[in-house]
């Protein structure tokens, strides 16, 4: 039986998060990544539009400097050994480039927030809400989707602009976002829910 709900609305100035939409999570050459086209197209016309309303953009990445970062998780997922500050892996896709003046928020387990200034950021540029994509569902978007609420924040989660290496793990944590954390919405009725330019 589902819990009653109520849909959240975003706010007059809302962010986009692009969790981790890096080379090596969007690239199957990577043991980290899967080949997700369409979820770099959609995040594409999601960030267009943000650029177009001038609403702020985030950008995150994950990149170990040193070998004591995030140990546990690391002897957890040896793969995360490859994402260091040499390597192409750490680089946002092509495809959604950050322009000068957008953020690249360098981070080192899940969720976006943790052990980041993230919340500091979002407050200075007068941030009311979030539009949470990226890389993985089950994985750093869900934990940064949670973060964003625990900070109070209404947060929109479009289902096209987000993408797991297991579907099944997708599907779930879409529902269970949704149920409880955030509202999953299409990216139409994402980009119909940001302010009017």
């Amino acid at each position: 039986m589902d819990l009653q709900r109520h849909a959240q609305n975003l706010g007059q100035r809302p962010a986009l998060i692009l969790v981790d939409m890096i080379n090596g999570f969007t690239d199957s050459a990577c043991p980290l990544g899967s080949d997700c086209p369409e979820v770099v197209a959609a995040n594409a016309e999601l960030l267009a539009e943000f650029r177009a309303r001038k609403l702020p953009v985030f950008f995150t990445t994950v990149v170990y400097r040193e070998r004591a970062q995030a140990r546990v998780f690391r002897a957890r997922l040896p793969a995360l050994d490859c994402l260091t500050p040499d390597s192409e892996w750490v680089k946002v896709n092509d495809a959604l480039a950050p322009l000068a003046g957008e953020a690249l928020i360098e981070k080192q387990w899940a969720s976006s927030f943790f052990g980041t200034d993230l919340q500091l950021q979002l407050q200075q540029a007068g941030v009311d809400s979030l539009v949470v994509t990226g890389l993985t569902t089950s994985g750093c978007v869900r934990a940064t989707v949670l973060d964003g609420l625990q900070y109070d924040y209404p947060v929109l989660v479009p289902r096209e602009a987000v993408g797991d290496r297991n579907a099944d793990a997708h599907a779930a944590n879409l529902h269970d976002m949704h149920a409880k954390y955030a509202d999953v919405v299409s990216l139409k009725e994402a980009v119909a829910a940001l302010p009017a330019t």
